[in-house]
């Protein structure tokens, strides 16, 4: 059983929901993401997301892709995203990281470090899932089973206009959980409507028999309660990356703490 696998069957017993927090590594700087991550975690994350910078992302709102852009002119690449992993584990070795992206990326680390060294290497230094955003589900299965070779889940988005048909292809590949994108657009963009979530869960999980996130537009505690009242994992990107954007890498992991604490004990409230 994989690290997320576990903390969602721990999360279940306690009746609680997973929060999971999004950052772009890299973003506003190496340095200040270790000290990021470990804040998140403090604050109450459960799962975190890391993002692999990438310079054409067609599913990110201008807010990350800012950050993308910011953490590129850092020198941030897929090596040092795993770099992050690496040193994070020496302390932490419960809380499942997941590297979220795009295929250009993996693929040109495959290319550079042999084939499938981004499976090797990510087992290695720690990572627990990954999400390619562009990867079909039907053209995944040999990299689903390299990822589970080595303890490793394979999560894949649905979103508001996925058809049975998409939901049922997600389900027969995706392992840890599947992440149910809100809304019809980009990160961070629209007023998320938690009556159409509400609407499109059962639809899911008539398929799905993993756990379901939902993200894209949840930008407050209010609303995280909300959602994680229907749904099992709550992921926050957009709002988080705008609240560190100026800070520095002393200022950064506290408020990080600060928003994610606020959000875990909305989450936590009893009806």
């Amino acid at each position: 059983m994989s690290r997320i696998q576990n903390t969602f069957k721990s999360l279940e017993s306690s009746g609680k929901k997973a929060l999971i927090p999004y950052l772009m590594t890299g973003f506003p700087s190496l340095e200040a993401t270790h000290g990021l991550l470990n804040g998140l975690v403090e604050g109450g994350a459960d799962i975190l997301e890391l993002g692999i910078p990438f310079s054409d992302p067609m599913a990110d709102g201008p807010v990350i892709q800012k950050a993308a852009e910011r953490a590129i002119a850092n020198r941030v690449g897929l090596k040092e995203v795993l770099s992050v992993v690496k040193a994070f584990r020496v302390n932490n070795k419960s809380t499942p990281v997941v590297l979220m992206g795009y295929a250009n990326p993996v693929e040109q680390y495959d290319l550079q470090h042999g084939q499938n060294a981004f499976v090797r290497d990510a087992h290695e230094c720690g990572v627990d899932g990954v999400l390619i955003v562009d990867y079909p589900p039907n053209e995944c299965l040999e990299f689903a089973a390299q990822l589970k070779a080595h303890s490793m889940d394979l999560i894949f988005l649905l979103a508001p206009t996925s058809t049975d048909a998409r939901i049922q292809e997600v389900a027969a590949v995706a392992s840890g959980y599947v992440y149910y994108v809100s809304l019809k657009g980009v990160t961070g963009s629209g007023n998320l409507n938690t009556d159409e979530v509400e609407a499109m869960l059962p639809k899911i999980r008539k398929h799905v028999r993993i756990p379901v996130g939902v993200g894209f537009g949840i930008r407050d505690a209010q609303t995280a309660k909300t959602v994680a009242r229907v749904a099992d994992a709550v992921v926050i990107g957009s709002r988080l990356i705008d609240l560190i954007k100026d800070s520095s890498t002393a200022s950064g992991p506290e408020i990080a703490k600060t928003f994610m604490a606020s959000v875990r004990a909305a989450m936590d409230e009893k009806v």
